[in-house]
């Protein structure tokens, strides 16, 4: 159900490529609940769940807040902006960790091999170093994919997941602790194993699972990790602090508080308030601070001087003082920086899209192998980097002149420090004295040591020795993405798209005579418009980016170039996150709906074949439901029958759902009665008797409410059936789809956890016996709910009776029938809903809408049936 259907070359929205279409396999099928696809395009897979953002205010979370006061309300804010604090904390430490002993592995690596390529080069012996490099790559990586056996969702940056579980999908295995440690140790070694990969996508990720396991304070991995912590026990909170630790993993890679709260809000978070943007802010600060007073002290052995805010520092970007023509940028410029822009947008798509095409090959010919084949194919990408990298450093390089203006100091100390980087990793392989190896001193170097050089070095790098890189990197960069290691994205595009302006600000300079222009800045433009080419992100991006240079010029020309790279990327492809989400088959919703979708509307797009449960029901048929379905919400309903009273009197379940309905049921005399009860309190003799006349003039054995009437005069009655009683094969269309007053909504873990309790009356005592759970009893397993299938039969009565009453959510949000697409989404998606029943004008309840009804691809398939019923 994709836009290109039918087409086996498609350069639409989905993809730029052609190829031949792909099959999938019956397993697929059966998972897709689809027959057969003409296209290449994974649908959404429907084993998908949902996270229940929306408060299910039962019974138990009635007293709850009965107990509520402004005091405990207080309390409760503050007990969780420590929390925010101490998930900020904690995800600057880990970035700290990782900062710490990437650098630690990156400048052991380099100095063995350096000092052997300074003496092989006298004595003929540069493979022993070449040897010597890849001994420390290869056993780097081997146990970055190691570790990503152990926990297969630590492979790749995680921001598609992250992304994935703030818009609302419960993806397994993204926030567990495993997870965070192999994301972690992981990223360690496929950084220092010489990958083309970044840290920093992965700090995101860390940062999430910091995010949603601290306000926990336990651990599934490590049970004996547990406290007794009665707040944040819902999936509402989690996922609040998964946004604050997102955000925080942003802030500490790149220095960027204010941009980790936008990239928060705009990659991901569907439901936003103005007080969960305060405690965004607040946590992105807090990571930004603490990773910069522990760097700063341990890198400068100052302590409290703050001059290291991220993992990634871009530097101070400053004209030389001995070149008075020199400007930053200048209005013309705006012109090539619109061209860059669309030059990245297009570099952007070719990536994406044979990233994509690596990313098929893999799941069809790589995944389903053993495990092995994994870990060789990360060795496979490392051996060939390596080999590239060597070859290319010490054959494919230029020797340059070192630039005199780089060995000035200067006033100001981070541009003096940023001098100093720069200075330091310049390589001067095979070069004579006051010359160095351009080549090599890209490639033979830490990635974010090779930014700085094409920031900020004065001495210019050979248009072929940029252009060479560029491929070259591109390429790799290219083939690493998807492999099993940890591994981010940021870096590699900013160190490509790098290489690209700079290349461009060379033959401006060389070649057009353009003499004013900033190298820096093209180059930072050019890392800009690749970035944004790949990732497709505006308004975060260009304020981590500002953030990172520390620059505030530099806001307009990034804006544009992000823009005009998104808007050229958007017209061939989507961007590689979204790729990737794609690929894996996770419902994602967008943050709005096409314009021609508002034809439909919900009664179109939602499913009426219900899976439903009656206020009080044996155990036996719960037992059956919960086993033979998957489905994670039921609605509570009863059945509109025209001889109620003969049912009442003959079975004491039917009866107590009968009765159950009719005091659930209001109407207008009922609740006009109720307020005449109240209003006896009153003083006036009048208005007593008044009220007296109201109440006894109508006979309530004999009184039948105006619903029940409208009713039994629209609908005949219908077979005399229990309620757990299973549909038979013999029903006509209307026995089948008879109507059902809906009283509320409950979830699968809630009936589950019911049995588990013991939960349950017998037939022959009154509902009230039943034992009561409280929210705490409720909350007590999550997130891992006991699941149906390990639940003892034998222990529990099958004709025992569940009253779920005081435990559904008797007011979930619904729709009507008739309520445009656009309505329902934007409804479901900003309020973070899970289920959406739709109920007509009457109370019954004749669907209901779930995230798989409204993506994208199953909207298009109703669209098209639309219009050929037209």
């Amino acid at each position: 159900m994709a836009g290109c259907r039918g087409s086996l070359c498609c350069c639409c929205r989905w993809c730029c490529c052609c190829g031949e279409r792909e099959t999938r396999t019956p397993e697929e099928l059966t998972i897709l609940g689809e027959t057969q696809e003409e296209d290449d395009e994974i649908l959404p897979r429907k084993d998908y769940e949902s996270l229940d953002y929306d408060r299910c205010i039962n019974d138990p979370y009635l007293e709850v807040l009965e107990t509520m006061d402004n005091k405990k309300g207080r309390r409760y804010e503050a007990v969780k902006w420590m929390v925010v604090f101490g998930i900020g904390v904690c995800t600057g430490l880990v970035g700290l960790f990782v900062d710490f002993f990437v650098r630690l592995f990156t400048q052991l690596k380099f100095g063995v091999v350096q000092t052997s390529v300074e003496e092989c080069s006298q004595k003929g012996c540069l493979a022993l170093s070449l040897l010597e490099l890849l001994g420390f790559n290869l056993t780097f990586v081997f146990f970055a994919s190691l570790l990503v056996l152990i926990e297969p969702v630590a492979a790749g940056s995680g921001i598609p997941e992250i992304k994935c579980y703030l818009n609302g999908v419960k993806v397994p295995g993204i926030v567990r602790l495993r997870t965070l440690l192999c994301k972690v140790f992981g990223v360690l070694f496929s950084v220092a194993g010489g990958l083309f990969v970044g840290k920093e996508g992965p700090m995101i990720h860390s940062g999430a699972v910091v995010g949603a396991g601290l306000p926990q304070f336990q651990s599934i991995s490590l049970r004996k990790i547990q406290f007794n912590f009665p707040y944040f026990r819902s999936d509402r909170d989690k996922r609040d602090f998964v946004s604050a630790g997102a955000a925080a993993g942003v802030a500490a890679a790149f220095g960027a508080p204010i941009g980790g709260t936008l990239f928060s809000l705009e990659e991901g978070s569907s439901f936003w308030n103005q007080g969960l943007t305060w405690k965004v802010l607040f946590c992105s600060m807090s990571a930004t601070f603490t990773l910069n007073f522990f760097r700063s002290g341990i890198q400068f052995g100052s302590w409290g001087s703050f001059q290291l805010p991220g993992l990634l520092n871009f530097g101070e970007f400053k004209c030389s003082d001995s070149d008075k023509k020199c400007h930053l940028w200048t209005a013309m410029d705006l012109g090539f920086f619109v061209v860059m822009g669309v030059i990245g947008g297009l570099l952007g798509a070719t990536f994406n899209c044979l990233n994509k095409r690596l990313a098929k090959y893999r799941m069809r010919n790589v995944h389903p192998k053993p495990k092995l084949v994994r870990v060789l194919e990360s060795l496979l990408v490392s051996l060939v980097t390596t080999v590239v990298v060597f070859v290319a450093s010490m054959v494919l390089g230029e020797c340059r002149q070192i630039s005199s203006s780089s060995q000035i100091g200067n006033d100001s100390s981070q541009l003096q420090a940023t001098s100093e980087d720069v200075n330091s990793s310049i390589k001067t392989f095979f070069c004579p004295n006051e010359t160095y190896n351009d080549m090599a001193t890209l490639f033979f170097n830490p990635q974010e040591s090779a930014i700085l050089q094409l920031f900020h070095q004065d001495g210019t790098f050979s248009p072929i020795t940029l252009a060479l890189f560029f491929v070259l990197y591109f390429l790799l960069a290219c083939w690493t993405y998807g492999i099993s290691v940890p591994s981010g994205l940021f870096v590699p595009s900013l160190l490509c798209g790098a290489a690209f302006g700079r290349l461009v600000a060379n033959v401006l300079k060389s070649y057009i005579g353009l003499g004013h222009i900033y190298s820096g800045t093209f180059a930072l433009i050019g890392a800009a418009a690749f970035l944004g080419g790949v990732v497709r992100m505006t308004i975060s991006l260009t304020v981590i980016l500002i953030e990172s240079t520390n620059e505030i010029t530099y806001g307009l020309p990034i804006m544009i170039t992000l823009m005009v790279a998104k808007w050229t990327g958007d017209f061939f492809s989507k961007g590689i996150y979204d790729i990737h989400v794609g690929l894996r088959g996770v419902p994602l919703l967008e943050w709005e709906t096409e314009v021609e979708m508002d034809k439909l509307r919900a009664s179109d797009v939602m499913e009426p074949n219900l899976t439903y449960v009656y206020p009080h029901t044996r155990i036996q048929s719960l037992v059956s439901i919960l086993r033979t379905t998957v489905h994670h919400a039921f609605p509570v309903v009863t059945e509109n029958r025209g001889n109620e009273k003969e049912f009442m009197k003959g079975n004491q379940l039917i009866s107590n759902n009968i009765k159950f309905k009719k005091s659930s049921i209001l109407t207008r005399a009922g609740e006009q009665r109720r307020r005449s009860q109240s209003m006896k309190s009153y003083p006036s003799s009048e208005l007593r008797n008044m009220c007296d006349e109201h109440v006894t003039s109508e006979d309530p054995a004999e009184k039948e409410d105006l619903l029940q009437q409208m009713l039994e005069r629209r609908y005949t009655p219908y077979p005399n059936l229990y309620p757990d009683q299973s549909p038979s094969e013999d029903w006509t269309m209307e026995e089948r789809f008879r109507p059902l007053t809906f009283h509320g909504l409950i979830l699968r873990s809630q009936l589950v956890t019911l049995l588990v309790r013991g939960v349950c009356y017998s037939e022959s005592q009154s509902s009230a016996s039943q034992p009561r759970l409280s929210y705490a009893e409720m909350a007590e397993d999550y997130p891992r709910y006991p699941d149906i299938h390990d639940l003892d039969l034998t222990l529990l009565n099958p004709r025992m009776i569940v009253d779920v009453t005081p435990y559904m959510n008797p007011s979930p949000f619904t729709v009507s029938p008739n309520t445009h697409v656009s309505q329902v989404f934007n409804l479901f998606r900003t309020m973070g809903l899970r289920h959406l029943p739709v109920v007509n004008a009457v109370g019954e309840i004749v669907g209901i809408i779930t995230r798989h009804n409204l993506t994208y691809e199953f909207l298009q398939a109703r669209l098209r049936q639309h219009y050929q019923t037209i």
